[in-house]
């Protein structure tokens, strides 16, 4: 978003983070509304950022990207295997509307240079959109759920980060986690580093080399409200944009 030099150095950044469309009950209500788990917009406050929801229903996505300082590509449906040249599995459940809303988003931010941090679904939406495909169901791959225990469930664990990467001068070389995935990177896309990675080999992060921010997490980062450095790493890169 442009500003002055002084302005943006005093100013708490604006955070786009993507909502999705779902059936929601509220009041007297139950209708289509546009969602987001509330943990996000407080971990963006406590990082010293603005946050903004972006709902799926806007083609206006330069538009949109030049209204904000930074963006999170939250969590949520599995990415349309289509874009990655995939049948879809049997578990895979996805949003094709929501699709074409993030990776326009995601093309918009680059090209306008906005910092980007990807968040579970976020992170795939990152690799896919680089030429990258995913694992859809990953308990074939590693023999277990410890990744997505439950329904609702997060399931706890530590991930450690390559020496040097944007992510381990985040958070050092090993960090907790919460997560709820059961699909996860496959093949890399063009450009993109695997940085953190799970006892059982599963990418857990990945950034793309060079200048910039751009940096996924395949954890849910959000669900540790006292641990809010990725998203204080995301507002201190908005403000230097």
């Amino acid at each position: 978003m442009a500003s002055n030099g002084s302005e943006a150095s005093t100013r708490a950044p604006v955070i786009g983070l993507t909502s999705y469309l779902e059936q929601a009950g509220f009041l007297a209500w139950n209708t289509e509304a546009a969602l987001l788990h509330r943990v996000y917009l407080d971990c963006v406050v406590a990082a010293g950022g603005v946050p903004v929801l972006l709902p799926p229903v806007s083609p206006a996505h330069d538009r949109l990207i030049s209204t904000v300082d930074g963006l999170v590509l939250t969590g949520g449906a599995d990415v349309d295997p289509a874009r990655y040249g995939r049948d879809p599995h049997a578990l895979t459940r996805s949003r094709p509307g929501r699709d074409a809303f993030e990776f326009g988003l995601l093309a918009a931010a680059r090209r306008a240079d906005v910092p980007v941090l990807g968040v579970c679904r976020g992170l795939q939406v990152i690799n896919v959109a680089l030429g990258g495909t995913l694992v859809q169901h990953l308990p074939e791959t590693v023999g277990d759920t410890a990744h997505q225990p439950a329904p609702a469930v997060f399931g706890p664990g530590a991930v450690s980060l390559t020496e040097g990467s944007r992510a381990a001068a985040i958070l050092g070389p090993e960090t907790k986690t919460l997560c709820y995935h059961h699909q996860a990177i496959d093949r890399l896309g063009d450009g993109l580093i695997a940085t953190g990675h799970a006892a059982d080999g599963t990418i857990e992060a990945a950034e793309l080399a060079g200048a910039g921010f751009l940096l996924g997490v395949q954890w849910h980062p959000e669900q540790d409200t006292d641990d809010v450095r990725l998203f204080q790493a995301l507002v201190e890169a908005a403000r230097e944009k």
